[in-house]
């Protein structure tokens, strides 16, 4: 289990790909201060809010603040794995129990949720597209990409290409890891 700082540093190392070691964490502190990556800033205090720290209740204090400013609603008890990227921070919604994996990407509008309490489990290094749905218990395999307005109700394979409504398999990417 990674811990916090690995989880932003992670998060980070997506916003900020040419920045390393040291700079990586002066750049996380000087976003913090002067929060010209919004969507960064609350990943950071999202974070935070996770987990009981030294900053848990200031953090925590920051999210909720943060969560109306820019109307995001992902809560600290949702799983997420580190190397969360999201695109813009408007309108997007997801539920408190869905678990998401390593280098995933949110667009904006995106909603995943669920009336059951049986939310989606997202793989990793997913790019979830501008105005998604992903509806109750689905599960997205590694490397899928879910294309702009899609409408998500059943599993989506490792590697697959999704689009429409309701979402459909429209190719399998051929993935070879770098």
């Amino acid at each position: 289990m990674a811990t916090i700082i690995e989880l932003i540093q992670d998060d980070a190392r997506r916003y900020f790909p040419n920045d390393k070691g040291k700079r990586l964490l002066l750049r996380i502190l000087a976003e913090l201060i002067l929060c010209r990556y919004p969507n960064f800033c609350f990943q950071v205090y999202l974070r935070l809010a996770s987990k009981m720290n030294v900053c848990y209740y200031l953090a925590k204090l920051k999210h909720r603040r943060l969560l109306k400013k820019y109307s995001l609603q992902i809560w600290p008890s949702t799983q997420i794995g580190g190397g969360l990227y999201i695109g813009h921070y408007s309108g997007t919604i997801v539920h408190p129990k869905t678990i998401i994996g390593k280098n995933c990407s949110l667009s904006q509008f995106t909603t995943i949720g669920s009336n059951k309490n049986t939310p989606a489990i997202i793989g990793n290094n997913v790019y979830i597209g501008p105005s998604v749905c992903i509806v109750e218990d689905v599960r997205i395999g590694d490397n899928a990409i879910i294309g702009a307005g899609a409408v998500v109700t059943k599993d989506i394979p490792d590697n697959a290409v999704a689009a429409g409504v309701p979402a459909k398999v429209i190719s399998i990417r051929t993935y070879e890891p770098t």
